[in-house]
């Protein structure tokens, strides 16, 4: 008798094992969040799927890495956090702002994030080095890079580069820059003083360069702001040159998205609706980013100049807004093209494995 209430005690705490185990699966995603659910590993890719099998009402943590600091170059994601439409998809989201020592790309494929912004170009690179990522949405639809120099540089067309001091923030932020040098047959060691540029316009307002980098939305406008007038002012412009690459894109590891393709969904979904609002109310989008900006760093007035600016690259002049964040097959392969005729990247990418419109379709279907 007192062998089979034993037996019977053990079998009882064995079965409250593995009901306890089989309880973290159907409730944790630390697939979405962990390290390992993203580094490529056989593991992590079999433990993926646990994030989108929560059960409702338990959201699932998605971590989206933003390419630069809390800013309205990404407020859509911010006026999606701040809505509740990531809260409404059933997503637990945190965004990680970027930073100069922050690449998006080794972030993500290192499983410290599940989603990153950042620029095509610097994607394909990634993308070549081995690194296991895909697009899965394209938000900007023009590039917002210029070159900008004083009329006292006289540089009046590209080819006025030559012997200057041009500079750029580097770190994959280039390679515009550089289709633009070899387009016009100038040699970045030998013809330019091709100099790695702050994130201030100090040098350029101090003289020390003659050319810098600037995007349309942020570094203009604080040129501007500096007291400097359009009309003494040289821009030129990457669209214009056709040397234009796509920028600001969403992007996965592509392991962990194979396991979690309507976590992306739900996630690209609520991210659109937050930049359509963004964009029919800026005011209110820019009033969202500065509780996220840091105290002092920038002013009210300077993100909203930024939030229009960053309106006409999503929304170019005749754009359906209804295509937002599809990958257009011409303007990839277009980007593409240049990055491999320049030598940005080496060998011609796969565009089947580059991006793919998949989560896009789904993100719609709703």
């Amino acid at each position: 008798m007192f062998r089979g209430v034993l037996l019977m005690a053990v079998m009882a705490l064995v079965m409250s094992m593995l009901a306890a185990c089989g309880g973290n699966n159907n409730g944790n995603s630390a697939s979405a969040s962990e390290p390992a659910a993203s580094s490529g590993s056989g593991t992590a890719a079999s433990a993926a799927p646990a994030a989108s099998e929560a059960p409702a009402g338990d959201p699932v943590p998605v971590k989206l890495q933003l390419k630069w600091v809390p800013q309205a170059q990404f407020a859509g994601y911010y006026v999606a956090l701040k809505k509740g439409y990531y809260k409404d998809e059933g997503l637990d989201v945190s965004i990680l702002p970027g930073g100069p020592d922050i690449v998006p790309e080794q972030q993500v494929a290192g499983g410290s994030a599940d989603i990153g912004v950042d620029w095509v170009a610097s994607l394909l690179t990634s993308q070549e080095q081995g690194m296991p990522l895909i697009q899965i949405a394209q938000i900007y639809q023009k590039s917002g890079l210029v070159l900008v120099s004083k009329k006292s540089a006289n540089i009046n067309s590209p080819a006025d580069l030559k012997g200057k001091r041009v500079g750029n923030w580097m770190g994959g932020n280039e390679f515009e820059l550089l289709a633009l040098f070899d387009k016009y047959k100038l040699d970045s060691n030998k013809d330019i003083k091709f100099t790695k540029q702050g994130f201030t316009m100090d040098q350029f307002l101090g003289g020390e360069l003659d050319a810098a980098s600037a995007m349309t939305y942020n570094e203009y406008q604080v040129v501007l702001e500096s007291g400097i007038k359009p009309e003494e002012l040289n821009v030129i412009d990457m669209n214009d040159e056709g040397v234009a690459m796509l920028e600001d894109n969403l992007f996965a590891n592509s392991e962990w998205l194979e396991a979690n393709k309507e976590t992306a969904a739900k996630f690209v979904r609520a991210s659109l609706k937050g930049w359509q609002d963004a964009i029919a109310n800026p005011s209110e989008a820019v009033d969202i980013v500065m509780e996220q900006a840091e105290s002092g760093s920038t002013t009210k007035d300077h993100q909203l100049k930024m939030m229009e600016e960053v309106a006409k690259l999503i929304k170019p002049e005749g754009f359906d807004l209804s295509k937002l964040g599809y990958t257009d097959d011409a303007a990839f392969k277009q980007t593409a093209d240049i990055a491999k005729k320049f030598g940005v990247i080496k060998e011609e990418p796969d565009l089947t494995k580059a991006y793919t419109n998949e989560i896009m379709d789904m993100a719609s279907k709703k």
